[in-house]
């Protein structure tokens, strides 16, 4: 039967228009080995305890896993201090994001998200028909009035990632609860907390307070950054019981699977890597500022597992940077899709990794 061009299905409008995510670079054509700092993962891996509860259900891979991922709620709920029945799980805190855009926004309705905010904000907006909204920040920073200010009668969602990838920046708990106390009922408030358990802060709260405070907040983790999980794609969300009841209405019947549920289960337990891995972040993300800094570079100050990094020297560029360092296989994240080409963000690495990544920027900026 021969094809008529003409009588494709068709994607919904505006599907098209849509710039698909792209992950950071995993690997460089011809080479072996290479410093991987693209995407925040944790240098130090997965706990020992995850990985074992992990290999022990290969022996069980024939049956369903528990759609309900009850036993990983209740770890949840238990090393957290939270209620079980506000826990949600899903596929990485990105399945969670879509799944509160779908279920509380469509066309003609917006999703309200800061200038640098993550990129999939805006993606699982365009996805529902809905219109993402940028709020523009101050010194890198999201800026609770612009926020407000941009809120209409079609805003359905506000997104903010607190701490932000990928600026690093945070707003303290006292701008929270500001931002939560003007914001209409109305309006779900997803403070998304990927990178909670990173921050040194003493005024930062990661927004549970906010969630059992009223019907509108939802906070958002994952298990990809500090527990080294982002292979397993698993993530949860705390919620009122109202916006709980509706994702589960959504979500896909069987959306984490049983070995990414026992290795959750395993990796929220193990306070000892969390531990080692939160002390390991702080001292070399330390190091890499001042590093950073004494080559005449504009680290931004992070509570994340990342810095980013600006290059001010017009005659040498971040794009350049980026290049050159990619070809010594030393993989660092562009920025450009983010509005920040000047910049470049650097997971923090191992050691090893570290002093890589600086012998390899004075190479290029020399």
């Amino acid at each position: 039967m021969t094809a008529n061009p003409g009588r494709m299905p068709k994607p919904r409008p505006g599907i098209m228009d849509i710039a698909p995510y792209v992950g950071g670079e995993a690997s460089v054509p011809g080479l072996k080995r290479v410093v991987r700092l693209a995407s925040n993962e944790n240098p130090l891996g997965a706990g020992l305890a995850a990985r074992n509860a992990y290999r022990d259900l290969s022996a069980v891979l024939h049956r369903y896993p528990d759609g309900s991922a009850a036993a990983l709620r209740q770890a949840i709920a238990e090393v957290e201090g939270l209620d079980q029945k506000r826990i949600i799980c899903g596929a990485g805190s990105d399945e969670l994001i879509s799944l509160l855009i779908h279920g509380y926004a469509g066309p003609g309705d917006e999703v309200l998200h800061c200038e640098h905010g993550f990129l999939m904000y805006a993606i699982s907006a365009k996805g529902v028909g809905a219109t993402p909204v940028a709020a523009p920040e101050t010194g890198l920073k999201a800026d609770v009035d612009a926020l407000l200010n941009r809120v209409t009668d079609r805003t359905k969602l506000l997104f903010l990632a607190n701490p932000n990838n990928p600026t690093g920046s945070y707003l303290n708990e006292s701008e929270l609860r500001r931002l939560r106390g003007a914001l209409r009922e109305d309006v779900v408030l997803v403070i998304d907390s990927a990178y909670a358990e990173y921050v040194e802060a003493s005024d930062y709260s990661n927004g549970r307070e906010l969630v059992e405070a009223g019907d509108n907040v939802v906070m958002t983790r994952t298990f990809s950054k500090i527990h080294g999980l982002a292979a397993l794609r698993l993530g949860w969300a705390y919620c009122p019981p109202s916006i709980t009841d509706v994702l589960h209405r959504i979500r896909g019947p069987f959306n984490t699977s049983a070995p990414a549920i026992a290795a959750g289960v395993a990796a929220v337990r193990d306070e000892t890597h969390i531990v080692v891995s939160r002390r390991h972040n702080a001292n070399w993300r330390r190091w890499l500022f001042e590093q950073a800094s004494g080559m005449g570079l504009e680290p931004q100050p992070s509570q994340g597992n990342f810095l980013l990094i600006r290059f001010p020297d017009p005659e040498r560029p971040a794009e350049t940077a980026l290049a050159d360092l990619q070809r010594k296989g030393i993989l660092l994240r562009g920025m450009k899709a983010y509005g920040l080409a000047d910049c470049l963000r650097v997971t923090v690495g191992t050691e090893e990794e570290m002093q890589a990544v600086i012998s390899g920027l004075r190479e290029v900026l020399s």
